[in-house]
């Protein structure tokens, strides 16, 4: 028998993480608009200074937050989950005519699998190329001395710009997806407080409130 309860699923620092990731995020993003030349909303010099630091804060939150998710057994989150095929066609069809969600959020289970492979190819693919080109732009002046330089900053410059609107895609997407939760701003709320509605076993329950591991209300 299970019971619905409201647990603290998000912890301070993944709630810190989440919230201080997006700020930078877009910063980057506005910041690289205006290196790119889609508006001159700041001068060019502020925009690479403020990108820049930016950049470097965003890659020591990554750094620090992988060791987290590592220590704290928190990346088997993002591991592949079966049921993709079921929840992209709630999203899809479902979610129109009133079916109820496929996945039931859980301590072990915090994501869909639409969402871990979502946030597994954000953190391996799309940020990992952020980063890499980045910092070959930045470090240009070590390798500008090269024949094939020029060539090669055009390249990564390419590359960057894509990986950027990858990024910018995923944002666009992740911010719908919170809209649709119980209310428009369910997941919202759930993000800065912590707490949401997961079916507890007596088991789990009993565990939880005799160790306070995790926040029970």
């Amino acid at each position: 028998m299970s019971t619905l309860r409201n647990v603290m699923i998000y912890s301070r620092y993944e709630r810190f993480w989440h919230w201080s990731q997006a700020v930078l995020i877009f910063i980057l993003f506005f910041t690289g608009l205006r290196i790119h030349g889609t508006h001159e909303i700041l001068t060019f010099g502020l925009a690479v200074t403020i990108h820049t630091w930016a950049a470097i804060t965003l890659m020591v939150l990554w750094v620090f937050t992988t060791f987290w998710n590592f220590t704290t057994g928190q990346w088997r989150q993002y591991l592949f989950k079966q049921g993709i095929v079921k929840v992209i066609r709630f999203y899809a069809w479902g979610i129109l005519v009133g079916e109820p969600h496929p996945y039931k959020k859980s301590l072990q289970r915090k994501q869909n699998a639409l969402q871990s492979l979502a946030y597994m190819t954000f953190m391996t693919l799309i940020g990992p190329a952020l980063w890499a080109t980045g910092i070959a732009y930045l470090l240009y002046n070590l390798w500008s001395h090269f024949a094939w330089s020029n060539e090669a900053l055009w390249i990564v410059a390419i590359l960057h710009t894509a990986a950027a609107f990858a990024m910018g895609t995923f944002v666009i997407i992740h911010i719908y997806m919170t809209t649709t939760g119980k209310t428009p701003l369910h997941y919202v709320k759930t993000m800065i407080t912590g707490y949401d509605k997961v079916e507890l076993s007596e088991v789990e329950a009993a565990y939880l409130a005799e160790t306070k591991s995790v926040d029970v209300q």
